[in-house]
């Protein structure tokens, strides 16, 4: 009797152990977790993955590396974060385009925006600038239409790549103005940046975080801000819209997800890392720095807004018949 009971106890805490290592494993796992993102190193993704990452890693105890894996729109990154299975060990910055607009710019995607992603949380919105190079003879917005309908061939504008909110919002400006552009697409913010302060191409829409210093320093000019209000960092930098452009308001912004097999225990442990960072000094002096605004939140947060971006871009994208394949 004694020896039967002994065995149904040994059976019971084998089947629990069962059950729980795996878990425990990965509790005590303390490999790199590898940060994938979609653009090119230097640019604000880049920047803001680097800042946020570095406090992160404090809070998890683990190191975290950033591989960048630009090009395809977000869809090499992407790919290769949505078909990874080292659950607990990879992490994708998910962005305007990766989760809004690509579904809508490819008839395929090597991965599914709604399902083969766990989101972890958001993590920062961009405001949109347009700048000029500094060989382009204008000051402000009402100038910069008279200039671009008097070029007989239009004019080119840079990007972050294709399907970036650079393009995307660049070509709601060429919808709303009439004007004629031509998409020079680079892979990332910072080279397309190379270029303008070099005067090969004229004019983008450029994410604060990859032109604020720029600015200040006389390098580019900006025109004006695709955002409701003023910035707080650059308070003489007018709207698009206090220059006639009414109700224009676009915006870069990313988020943290993980392959979607990534058990629900790890994807809490790393939200709450993602908003100590987000309120942590270091994080907020470079957002600050940059002119970003963090954005956090849960989960479930983030999927919501990532569904009402793809509502937004995807009309957008639809009736003007945009396409990237």
């Amino acid at each position: 009797m004694k020896r039967q009971a002994l065995s149904r106890r040994g059976a019971l805490a084998l089947a629990a152990f069962t059950t729980i290592a795996p878990t425990l494993a990965l509790a005590q796992d303390n490999r790199p977790i590898e940060w994938v993102v979609g653009y090119a190193a230097g640019g604000g993704s880049d920047v803001v993955a680097r800042t946020v990452a570095e406090q992160m890693s404090k809070t998890l105890g683990t190191t975290i590396i950033i591989n960048n894996k630009p090009g395809a729109a977000t869809n090499i990154a992407a790919d290769y974060v949505a078909k990874s299975k080292d659950y607990g060990h990879v992490m994708l910055t998910a962005d305007f385009a990766t989760l809004a607009a690509n579904p809508f710019l490819f008839a395929k995607l090597p991965y599914n925006a709604e399902k083969d992603f766990a989101p972890v949380g958001l993590l920062a919105r961009f405001p949109l600038i347009l700048v000029v190079a500094t060989n382009v003879p204008v000051k402000d917005f009402k100038e910069f239409q008279a200039w671009a309908k008097a070029q007989p061939n239009g004019v080119n504008y840079a990007s972050a790549g294709p399907g970036s909110p650079h393009h995307l919002a660049t070509e709601m400006l060429r919808e709303r103005t009439g004007l004629k552009f031509t998409h020079v697409p680079y892979r990332g913010a910072a080279p397309a940046v190379q270029d303008l302060l070099g005067g090969q191409v004229p004019f983008a829409l450029m994410d604060s975080a990859s032109v604020q210093a720029h600015i200040a320093g006389g390098k580019l000019r900006a025109i004006g801000v695709a955002s409701p209000a003023r910035l707080k960092t650059m308070p003489d930098i007018p709207t698009l819209a206090e220059q006639g452009l009414s109700g224009f308001e676009a915006y870069a912004w990313q988020g943290l997800v993980a392959p979607a097999g990534t058990p629900p225990d790890v994807v809490a442990k790393w939200n709450k890392a993602l908003l100590a960072a987000l309120d942590s000094a270091p994080v907020k002096e470079k957002f600050q720095s940059l002119a970003l605004e963090a954005l956090g939140g849960t989960p479930q947060h983030m999927a919501e807004y990532a569904k009402t971006e793809r509502e937004r871009w995807g009309k957008l994208i639809t009736a003007n018949n945009i396409r990237l394949d």
